[in-house]
């Protein structure tokens, strides 16, 4: 099976953000955040493996700063990790206030995706190519949080 780099898999989708995605206070649900998240980490998935893909955890997401009705909300996500069925994919949110230029980060997720075959069983993905200082350095940390996962996993 060929491998892919992390480049060709990359996805970066920008929304914005209106009344029905705020709560009480007046800013945008944390859930609405999620399921952007877990729709853009999904997108890459299966841009990589070329499958239907499902998650299987969202290892850690941070809420950094809130997001408010009317920021255009940006959310940038790549592969950091490839296993045998799974990968990891590292997902950065920032919104921009259109009227004022700032720009904010806001949160940040690592989301694992296991690929599936046509019966429903996961299914082997390409390698993931590193090409960059960058891509190296991800990988290096997505393989740190993949083997406390695992240890957890024996607890």
């Amino acid at each position: 099976m060929e491998g892919k780099t992390v480049n060709q898999s990359r996805a970066i989708m920008s929304l914005p953000m209106k009344p029905p995605d705020a709560n009480t206070a007046g800013n945008v649900h944390g859930g609405v955040i999620m399921q952007r998240i877990d729709e853009v980490g999904t997108i890459v998935a299966m841009r990589h493996s070329q499958r239907i893909v499902v998650t299987a955890s969202v290892d850690k997401i941070d809420f950094i700063k809130p997001v408010f009705i009317g920021d255009v909300v940006t959310f940038k996500a790549s592969l950091n990790f490839v296993g045998r069925t799974s990968m990891e994919v590292g997902v950065r949110v920032e919104s921009e206030n259109p009227i004022t230029g700032i720009v904010r980060h806001n949160a940040s997720a690592f989301l694992t995706y296991v690929a599936l075959d046509k019966n429903g069983t996961p299914t082997e993905v390409p390698p993931l190519i590193l090409e960059t200082d960058d891509d190296r350095k991800r990988n290096k940390q997505a393989h740190e949080r993949r083997e406390l996962r695992l240890r957890e996993r024996m607890r």
